[in-house]
C-alpha cells in the first residue's frame, strides 16, 4: 500500500485531499508547511508528496529543493499544486525535480486522484486503476479473557434494588477516621 504525504496549509484543502486518498486505499499523512513537511517525510518516507508551492516557513520550491538534495528523501515523488500559472514558475517546479505541476484553479479533486495513480504507476496502460489491496475494515477481534467468579456475597449484593441498603461493607477497610 503506498503512502502519500499532503502538504497544504489550507486546513481544508489538506482534509479533503487526505479523505479522498484514503478512500482510494493510500495511507496519508500531512503537514501544513514545507518545515514540518521535510521533518515527516524523513520519518514516514512517504511513496509520493502532494505540496502546495506557497506557504509559510519554507515554500514548496524550497521543500523540493531540499528534499532532492537530501539522500534519503530524493527518489520521493513529488507533485506540486499551486496558484501560479505561469510557464516560469512550472519550469523551476520542472527543473527542481517535481514529477508534476498542476495549477489548483486548472484541476479538481478527482484530476488530482488520477494524476497520484499516474506517477505512483498504480494504472494499468488503458487507465484503469490497478486494485490496491483493501485495508480489513474490522480488526481480529481478540478473544476475552475468562471471567473470574464472582464471590456469592458479593453476587447477592449486586442483584440488590439500587436504593435498598447494602447488606455489608464492599470493602474491609475501616471507615474514615478524623484526626
Amino acid at each position: 500500500m503506498s503512502k502519500v504525504m499532503i502538504v497544504e496549509d489550507d486546513e481544508s484543502l489538506r482534509e479533503i485531499y487526505s479523505i479522498r486518498l484514503t478512500a482510494e486505499g493510500y495511507v496519508v499523512v500531512s503537514a501544513h508547511d514545507g518545515e514540518e513537511a521535510l521533518a515527516v517525510a524523513v520519518r514516514e518516507r512517504p511513496d509520493l508528496i502532494v505540496s502546495d508551492v506557497m506557504m509559510p516557513k519554507i515554500s514548496g520550491f524550497d521543500m523540493l529543493d531540499i528534499l532532492r538534495s537530501t539522500p534519503e528523501t530524493r527518489n520521493i515523488k513529488v507533485i506540486m499544486m499551486t496558484a501560479l500559472s505561469s510557464d516560469d514558475q512550472r519550469e523551476r517546479g520542472e527543473n527542481l525535480g517535481a514529477d508534476r505541476y498542476l495549477v489548483k484553479s486548472q484541476v479538481g479533486i478527482e484530476d488530482v486522484v488520477n494524476v497520484v495513480h499516474e506517477v505512483l504507476g498504480d494504472r494499468n496502460t488503458d487507465g484503469a486503476v490497478n486494485p490496491i489491496p483493501a485495508v480489513p475494515a474490522v480488526q481480529p477481534v481478540m478473544e476475552a479473557p475468562a471471567q473470574q467468579p464472582i464471590p456469592t456475597a458479593q453476587a447477592a449484593q449486586m442483584q440488590q434494588p439500587v436504593n435498598a441498603p447494602m447488606q455489608q461493607p464492599l470493602t474491609t477497610q475501616p471507615p474514615f477516621q478524623q484526626v
